[in-house]
């Protein structure tokens, strides 16, 4: 009986620690860390703040100014509710005292400064691909808005979300390392929107379907599907829908929100506040990628009750 407890009691230890090994965050590497040096361009941070949409979360709910970034945007979904943080300067409440470094790992690692995980409601599936010098661009931008004071409420999440550590198994499915390789047989403009589409802007977090455990479906990429909050059913923007519209439409809806039947609303006007403050010739490499993707198949849109 003792060695049959003291088996047990081996083998729980045994899991507990591979559980642990699994599970640690991981960081950028030093080589990694040394390619964020140097001061930043705060013009070009801009662009990277409003590719990014990083407003459109962590704005302070009700204020008009979207570079109040004292967070509190409320996320429900079927994993619980996820409440944006505070992002501004603020040196205790928000990033303030905050390094490059830190706000890289963040971005491309999803891991915070104290070593905890972030939940994937942060797009860093996504950020994991931009370029450093992206990274070091709008961290510049970030340090020149306004400090805002308070902290976001903490997330309400069910066990067994509420456990962070979990997430660096999920991390192991979902999160794919590395830069946006560019495709010398496109153009230049298209390499370009393909970055923004795939490193900065996130449109395949909000328009493809999720699996059981909230990873994108890779097979139906941009086919659409219900958004987090079951609220609205969010369109397929493959080929499948937009190889019938011209570029032009595409861009309109990126500038205006205006479709070629109607008009976006919801989140994705605030995603328009965004786009429409990128250069022109961003919003054009953006529509010639977007409909450079192909036609793909998604799920079914439920009837209307």
């Amino acid at each position: 009986m003792r060695r049959a407890v003291k088996l047990v009691a081996s083998m729980a230890l045994l899991s507990l620690g591979l559980f642990w090994w699994l599970t640690a965050p991981s960081y950028l590497s030093s080589v990694e860390a040394q390619s964020l040096l140097g001061d930043g361009d705060v013009s070009r941070g801009e662009i990277v703040f409003n590719a990014g949409g990083c407003a459109s979360c962590h704005a302070t709910p009700g204020d008009t100014d979207r570079r109040k970034l004292g967070g509190g945007l409320r996320l429900k979904t079927n994993f619980g509710t996820f409440v944006a943080p505070n992002i501004s300067s603020h040196k205790l409440d928000g990033l303030g005292a905050w390094s490059t470094v830190d706000l890289a790992n963040a971005m491309q690692r999803g891991v915070s400064p104290k070593g905890e995980h972030y939940y994937p409601a942060f797009p860093y599936t996504t950020y994991a691909h931009a370029r450093p010098e992206d990274i070091r661009d709008l961290m510049a931008y970030l340090r020149t808005l306004p400090a805002v004071e308070g902290r976001a409420s903490d997330h309400e999440l069910p066990p067994p979300f509420n456990v962070r550590r979990g997430l660096g198994l999920w991390k192991a499915l979902y999160l794919e390392k590395g830069p946006i390789a560019e495709d010398s047989s496109k153009s230049v403009e298209w390499n370009r929107g393909h970055y923004l589409v795939e490193a900065l802007a996130h449109c395949a977090e909000c328009h493809s379907p999720r699996d059981v455990f909230g990873g994108i479906v890779k097979s139906m990429r941009y086919a659409g599907g219900p958004d987090p909050e079951g609220k609205v059913f969010l369109p397929n923007i493959s080929g499948k829908n937009f190889a019938s519209w011209s570029k032009d439409e595409v861009l309109d809806l990126l500038e205006t929100g205006m479709t070629p039947d109607d008009k976006v609303g919801g989140s994705m006007a605030d995603v328009v506040k965004n786009m429409a403050a990128l250069p022109k010739s961003d919003r054009d490499a953006m529509a010639e990628y977007l409909k450079s993707l192909p036609a793909v198949d998604g799920p079914v849109k439920p009837p209307k009750k």
